[in-house]
Parts: structure tokens; C-alpha cells; sequence
């Protein structure tokens, strides 16, 4: 019997973008497909529920694929693919595999022989990269940063200093929350003429993406509480 398809399909990053955002591609094979690993099955479902496609929701199998998911049980969850059916990875947000549990299973599909088909769309880190002017050749994504405030302030220092050195922009996030705290430990502990990229609400009607230098930062902070951010930085 012929294996399954593993299908990483991107999901919208701002509400009510779909029609923007989510390419015929992507929409077709949602249509064709019936089973899914996911972060959130509710959130989901209401995400293809709103790009209209007249998919019939009791007919699609979800399990959940997280951060809590145990990598001794991503066998169980691709049993699908091994019995000839195609398999769906959503992410919360954005593009899976990236700073996402859906790499677990990607993973262990290269193992088994599976064929792994990832699908355009978009992903905030790439997008904020794109828009931000930093180096496109040299770059790393660092998730999010340490919540002590030391450890932080050691992190920082540490990217600020490696950007210097490789010539390397520096991309990392937040939880929404806590995104103003990451921005004042920004300007007070990076020096002055670090260029600092600020990407909120990409994709989004209000989506802004700025590069500053910190002193200038510092001169017109931005409220960022409970928005959906990104940060590069880059020092030459």
C-alpha cells in the first residue's frame, strides 16, 4: 500500500486575512484532506471552517501535536500515513515546522520515507526579515528569550555582540504580554547605535514594521502590549 502525504499548511497570521494571505494551493489541499495534527483542534476547525471551502467539519479526524506532545508518541499520531492517507500539520499561526512542535513529526516522516510537502504562506519571522533591511545572508532565529532578567541581559549582550562579530541579524520574539518589558530591557541595555527592527501585527490592517537605531527607539517608544511582535536586531 502506498504511503500518505505529510502536508505542512500554513495558517493566517492576523484574523480575517485568509482571502490576503492563504494561496489556492493551500485551500485545495484542505479540501482533499481529512486528518490533522494540531496545536488547538477548536482553533483549527475555525480556521477551516473560515476560508469557506465546504468542508464538512464531523469528517475530519484532529490529534493534537503541541509542545506537551512526548516525541514517543509521533509514531502513533502518523499511523495515517503509513495506512495510505494524507495527513494535515496547522500550526497556531503561520508556517509549521518553525519554532513549532510540527517539526517532531516532520521528522520522524523522514525516517519512515514519508514525503514531506511544505506550502507557502505566511511566517512572521521570514516576512519581518524581508521588511526589516537587516542581512538576508546571515541571520538566526532565536525563539524567546530568557523571562530572568540577568539571564535576559546576558542573552542581549551576547546577540548584540555576535551580530557584530558575524555580521548576523539577530530575530527573536515575545509573548505578547510581556512585549513592552522586552522593548524598555531593549533600549537600556543595547548600545545606542544597534539597529533594532520592530514587526507588529504582520499581515494586519495596523501591521507595522519599523528599523530604528535604539537611541532613536528610545526617543518614540512603541506600545506593544498584547500585540503580536517580532524583533531584530542587527549591530555593525
Amino acid at each position: 500500500m502506498p504511503q500518505g502525504k505529510l502536508f505542512l499548511i500554513p495558517n493566517v497570521l492576523a484574523e480575517n486575512t485568509a482571502d490576503s494571505v492563504i494561496s489556492p494551493q493551500v485551500r485545495e489541499v484542505i479540501q482533499h484532506t481529512k486528518v490533522y495534527l494540531v496545536e488547538n483542534p477548536r482553533n483549527a476547525r475555525r480556521y477551516i471552517s473560515s476560508l469557506k471551502l465546504g468542508v464538512n467539519l464531523e469528517e475530519i479526524h484532529m490529534e493534537v501535536l503541541d509542545k506537551n506532545t512526548p516525541p514517543e508518541s509521533i509514531n502513533r499520531l502518523l499511523q495515517p500515513l503509513f495506512k495510505g492517507a494524507d495527513v494535515g500539520i496547522i500550526s497556531e499561526a503561520g508556517c509549521p515546522g518553525i519554532a513549532d512542535p510540527g517539526a517532531l513529526a516532520v521528522a520522524h516522516a523522514h525516517t519512515r520515507g514519508i514525503q514531506v510537502i511544505p506550502l507557502s504562506g505566511p511566517s512572521s519571522m521570514f516576512l519581518s526579515l524581508m521588511g526589516s533591511g537587516f542581512s538576508g545572508q546571515s541571520f538566526a532565529f532565536h525563539g524567546y528569550l530568557p523571562i530572568d532578567k540577568k539571564e535576559r541581559a546576558q542573552a542581549l549582550k551576547k546577540l548584540e555582540a555576535e551580530s557584530l562579530r558575524e555580521k548576523r541579524a539577530q530575530i527573536f520574539m515575545e509573548t505578547p504580554f510581556r512585549n513592552n518589558q522586552l522593548l524598555e530591557d531593549l533600549t537600556r541595555m543595547l548600545s545606542p547605535q544597534t539597529k533594532l527592527c520592530i514587526a507588529k501585527n504582520l499581515t494586519a490592517s495596523d501591521e507595522l514594521i519599523q528599523t530604528k537605531s535604539i537611541q532613536d527607539w528610545k526617543k518614540s517608544p512603541i506600545d506593544l502590549h498584547k500585540v503580536p511582535t517580532v524583533f531584530i536586531l542587527q549591530s555593525f
